[in-house]
């Protein structure tokens, strides 16, 4: 690849990857990516970014064809990960006046990669770069995906360099959105790309859009083509990905491997259990249901319940695989259990517990197993241990929106409220009067649903 010009004084020095099929050992590539960065020229020469150190022969090349390297002044990291930060040292091997700037939080990911004690400005909210013909204001933006992340505005180009966020692993050689031939394939590695990088942090995500300008004319992100005609679906896209929906129900994913139907059995004892405590539950064998939806209902799941037989003295590989890819970050209030049927040993339940735990989930003090076929006591007991974990999960609730307000009963004076509900009763909080079964009766004195009438 060579150097791309974008705009008046604004290059495109990064390198294409067309051939790799895997990035950062867990995520597919299937167009191949780009290690993006861009040099701003003028009075002041700007870097932004490098690539990985595997491709700084051909980033030195690309800004070579536009000016000496030895005319940078500054190098600016938006987010220091190994693929953006790799030829940092190389590069300052040959520009040692050159400086760096960076969020403090970036100085410390910088120096701690390159073992090196850099030249490093650090740089806050509001904090300006002046150019002589641009002044660059950096936007730290936290958690996207790193801590050390930032937006850099160039206010007179109308350009957001962005690093992450807005990217995507797709090879495109010109550089730009308006020139991509198989717009599906883009749009679905730009969806796989978002959630694989920024679905667990959708909160920053949204406080990320927030700090777009909003007369951006050219987002520069640090893999795949840059955005022109696209912008705004792009954040349509990440808003509404981000955006949680109303959360009127609790939700739980009851995921197992089971040889012989003995752990199938704990299972679907457990998913009855948790139903019973107002959970909308969902039940999955990992032989049978995809992995990657597993792992979707897994993240989604504000109680997590894991079951596994004994085989060599572990988990098989499949139930391993969905929870060792459970992203850490969104776990706050969530909880999670471990459970399994064995015939010898029985080590897997105890490891998977240890792993649930490991990933801060609120999980009690033990998981629950049984040894070959459950009885029947046996199945009470783990429906025991499901609601257990259910009792640890805080994850909030918002209270739903019902229609017909309160009714209060002729007969005694008890008021229904809809947002308690009665679940006492078998009716769950937030149920709306129209969908309380007419087979219901008052707690207090026992007359049917039809003496109720609507409160004043």
């Amino acid at each position: 690849m060579s150097a791309i010009k974008l705009r008046e004084n604004l290059w495109s020095v990064g390198v294409l990857n067309p051939a790799l099929r895997v990035f950062d050992i867990v995520m597919e590539s299937k167009y191949g990516t780009s290690y993006n960065a861009y040099l701003l020229t003028g009075e002041k020469n700007v870097l932004i970014e490098t690539v990985h150190t595997d491709y700084f022969d051909e980033y030195l090349d690309n800004i070579r064809q536009v000016i000496p390297v030895e005319d940078v002044d500054y190098l600016i990291m938006n987010h220091n990960e190994p693929d953006h930060s790799g030829s940092v040292a190389k590069l300052m091997a040959i520009c040692p006046k050159l400086e760096i700037i960076a969020t403090k939080a970036g100085k410390k990911h910088l120096q701690d990669i390159t073992n090196l004690d850099l030249p490093c400005r650090t740089v806050a909210a509001g904090d300006t770069l002046d150019l002589g013909n641009r002044v660059l204001e950096f936007i730290p933006s936290p958690m996207l995906h790193w801590a050390d992340s930032m937006f850099t505005w160039d206010k007179a180009g109308k350009t957001l360099f962005t690093c992450d966020f807005l990217g995507a692993h797709f090879c495109e050689p010109t550089m730009l959105d308006k020139n991509i031939h198989d717009k599906a394939a883009y749009e679905g590695e730009f969806a796989y790309y978002y959630a694989g990088i920024f679905g667990p942090f959708k909160p920053s995500v949204l406080a990320g859009l927030d700090k777009m300008p909003a007369d951006v004319e050219l987002v520069c992100p640090s893999h795949g083509p840059c955005l022109t005609e696209t912008i705004g679906k792009a954040k349509e896209l990440y808003r509404t990905w981000s955006t949680p929906a109303p959360k009127t129900q609790r939700t739980a994913f009851v995921v197992y491997a089971s040889a012989y139907g003995c752990t199938r059995t704990l299972a679907e004892a457990a998913a009855k259990a948790l139903e019973g405590e107002g959970y909308a539950v969902t039940t999955a064998d990992v032989t049978v249901v995809p992995y990657a939806e597993c792992v979707k209902l897994a993240h989604e799941a504000d109680v997590l319940l894991v079951g596994s037989p004994t085989i060599n003295r572990a988990a098989p590989k499949a139930v391993w695989d969905v929870l060792t890819s459970i992203d850490p970050i969104n776990l706050k209030g969530k909880a999670a259990g471990a459970f399994g049927a064995y015939g010898w040993s029985g080590e897997a339940a105890p490891m998977l517990h240890t792993f649930l735990k490991g990933l801060r989930y609120a999980a009690p003090e033990a998981p629950f197993r049984v040894l070959f076929t459950p009885t029947q006591a046996d199945l009470d007991a783990m429906a025991e241990y499901a609601k257990s974990v259910a009792a640890l999960c805080t994850v909030p609730v918002d209270a739903p929106k019902t229609e017909g307000g309160k009714w209060v009963c002729a007969l005694c004076g008890y008021i229904y409220d809809p947002a308690e509900g009665d679940p006492a009763h078998g009716v769950a909080p937030g149920t709306p009067w129209e969908q309380v079964p007419s087979s219901w009766s008052c707690p207090l004195c026992g007359v049917d649903k039809d003496m109720f009438k609507k409160a004043e």
